[in-house]
């Protein structure tokens, strides 16, 4: 049986590279040998414990490949064929999906509404870290890389880059607004991003680091704020002459990222909410104004499926955004370990590892 090499989770704290067999194709299926992975923020919370996955399980979920065998069934594409695939990949069957959610689509109608059900690639199916993935309904989710493309460019495309755009497109921005992002980790750099796509006149970054905060100016934020330099709320609301903005977005996944994101909203503001929570949240009463705000509380997973990648993938094309420069660390998969400590542990200016097989 023909092997091959792949990240495993093997219990709270422990990943590893183990040899598992190559994943037998399906008739909806395309078996993608992995050119560039990388290590998500998800990622580092399964390692911890903190999401649960079961023993065995290959992790990641960023694939961009090349077509290494087709399902009978699986039109339109051919072996050889430069791809990505997105971390969220929908069969297009669940009511759910029908129901204009495909980040939520369990993988087939029985599911449902099961949440997060979309995300298969190293939750509920093996995963991306590793020599090859198995991608089930090939037709829905497979998109052509367009030539001139490095794997570099477009490894954002499958999870970071559509989450920061989702939660943009979730926090109702119109042109014109005046819109905050809290964290410029991937994604809320993908956030800032889209924020200016979408019309933003005035974005402000917030982050503790000063070299995150530079790339967010090359993102498209106009004021950047580091918050151990500055109370971050009362700078807002200094900006806003006390106003308030249109939208905030949280990147991060902590209590006080969350509070401070409803603390500078305008009446009528919708808080997008991006981040991962490992803990309970609460909900300050005084921002929040007794529930009578008309606020708006927002959470999104990342679209999946070959049409938001194909979008995604026109973005970087049209040079409008550079997500390049994310990638700031290279490993080959059999140091993975490696960097998984250097990912988790956030040295070294880190923000994307690319995994090279």
């Amino acid at each position: 049986m023909p092997m091959m090499k792949a990240a495993v989770f093997v219990e709270p704290g422990r990943i590893e590279l183990q040899d598992k067999p190559i994943p037998e194709v399906g008739p909806n299926d395309a078996l993608v040998r992995i050119t560039t992975t990388t290590i998500c923020g998800t990622d580092v919370h399964i390692l911890k414990g903190e999401y649960p996955v079961a023993k065995g399980l290959t992790i990641g979920h960023e694939p961009v490949g090349i077509i290494e065998k087709l399902g009978r069934n699986v039109r339109g594409y051919q072996e050889g064929q430069r791809v990505i695939a997105g971390a969220i990949c929908p069969d297009f069957s669940s009511y759910a999906s029908q129901d204009g959610l495909s980040s939520q689509d369990g993988g087939c109608s029985c599911h449902g509404y099961k949440p997060m059900g979309g995300w298969r690639f190293g939750n509920s199916i093996d995963g991306t870290q590793a020599d090859y993935v198995l991608v089930p309904d090939a037709q829905a989710n497979l998109a052509p890389v367009p030539d001139g493309l490095s794997d570099e460019q477009v490894l954002m495309c499958p999870d970071i880059m559509s989450t920061g755009f989702a939660g943009a497109e979730a926090a109702n921005i119109r042109i014109g607004d005046i819109v905050v992002i809290f964290a410029q980790g991937p994604i809320g750099l993908c956030a800032t991003a889209g924020a200016k796509l979408r019309g933003a006149s005035t974005i402000i970054a917030v982050d503790g680091v000063d070299a995150r905060l530079d790339i967010a100016r090359k993102m498209g934020a106009d004021v950047t704020l580091n918050y151990r330099n500055v109370d971050v709320v009362d700078e807002i609301l200094k900006l806003t002459g006390g106003r308030g903005v249109d939208a905030s977005i949280e990147a991060l996944g902590t209590q006080a990222t969350f509070e401070n994101a409803l603390r500078v909203l305008k009446p009528g503001g919708t808080l997008s909410s991006l981040g991962v929570y490992s803990s309970d949240l609460s909900i300050p009463l005084g921002a929040f104004h007794a529930g009578l705000g008309d606020n708006k509380i927002v959470t999104s997973l990342c679209p999946g499926g070959k049409e938001r990648m194909r979008r995604l993938l026109n973005v970087v094309a049209s040079g409008r955004v550079d997500l390049g420069a994310l990638v700031t660390h290279q490993y080959e998969l059999s140091n993975i370990t490696d960097a998984y400590e250097l990912f988790a542990n956030q040295r070294d200016g880190v923000l994307k590892v690319a995994i090279k097989p």
